[in-house]
């Protein structure tokens, strides 16, 4: 039987990073990812904001680019859908894809997943007209109106890119004022092709066999309701973390169920450390998740000392 000394589960920024640092300190670890390597990153279209690329970078090629690097120092990258994590009598044992495999310390980089509604017709057209990822899904809606719900970052961020495809962007916000970051928000007043519905909330997707056809919504203020005829409806609600295959761990969560960490990265179980988006923080950036990449090892490797 292999003891790893680390496990990093999540091949996001945050996973990546640490297994760079993983492989370049020597430490025997291998990087378990269930979908592409990348995490969010690899489905956006263009990153501006990461330090070194001036002109930009897609977050493709950023996301390849750092699964090279992982490779070149010699980590192995599995793929494993983990279905658990558990304590054993030799550290932990990571459950998933018929293996199993047994470590002295894990690093949890999962990330999130977009939070949904629940409203109705949201589950049913998902794939057919409801969307959480503009890059994917944008082109197919070329020279047509579309809903972004929601009024954060990642809501205004994909509103803007929707533009170079749709006629018209219908952005839905409860409140009446953006929580985007100023930059994004004077950017999207200013686009002609950006309509905010301000203090409003989605009802109901509506639909039929062919798939969406508008959006139902409610003025909070008012509680006017009303229709957009509109095929594509794009979800930008926030995040939930993906811990499930941690659950077995106990961990001390907070109230939004993400992991609470201390400065070093570890968690209320000895030998269990989270980095990215997953743990509670108060900013989730491509830089913010490097760099906990980067501490979640540092922290193992003192961990790991006789």
């Amino acid at each position: 039987m292999d003891l790893y000394d680390s496990v990093i589960i999540g091949a996001g920024p945050a996973g990546l990073t640490a297994a760079i640092y993983a492989g370049r300190g020597g430490i025997n670890g291998v990087l378990l990812e269930r979908m592409i390597p990348g995490g969010q990153i690899a489905a956006t279209e263009l990153v501006e904001n990461y330090p070194g690329f001036p002109e930009g970078i897609m977050g493709a090629d950023l996301a390849a680019k750092m699964r090279e690097q992982a490779l070149k120092f010699g980590v192995n990258i599995e793929s494993i859908d983990v279905e658990a994590v558990q304590r054993a009598d030799d550290g932990f044992e990571i459950h998933g894809s018929g293996k199993t495999l047994h470590a002295r310390s894990v690093i949890l980089a999962m990330g999130t997943q977009p939070r949904m509604l629940g409203i109705s017709g949201e589950a049913e057209f998902f794939g057919r007209g409801v969307s959480t990822c503009a890059t994917c899904d944008g082109p197919l809606y070329r020279g047509k109106q579309v809903a972004v719900i929601g009024g954060g970052d990642s809501a205004i961020q994909e509103a803007l890119f929707l533009t170079k495809f749709c006629s018209r962007v219908h952005v839905i916000h409860r409140r009446d004022a953006l929580r985007a970051v100023p930059a994004l928000g004077e950017r999207a007043k200013a686009s002609e092709k950006i309509e905010i519905h301000w203090d409003s909330v989605p009802l109901a997707v509506l639909g039929d066999n062919s798939g969406v056809s508008g959006l139902r919504l409610r003025n909070v203020k008012t509680d006017e309701q009303s229709e957009l005829e509109l095929p594509g409806v794009f979800m930008f609600i926030g995040l939930l973390p993906n811990i499930a295959c941690a659950q077995p761990l106990g961990l001390k969560l907070d109230e939004g169920r993400f992991i609470l960490t201390d400065q070093q990265l570890a968690t209320s179980i000895p030998g269990v450390f989270a980095a990215g988006d997953i743990r509670s923080k108060t900013q989730r950036q491509l830089v913010t998740a490097v760099g906990d990449g980067a501490q979640a090892v540092f922290s193992v490797e003192r961990y790991l000392e006789p």
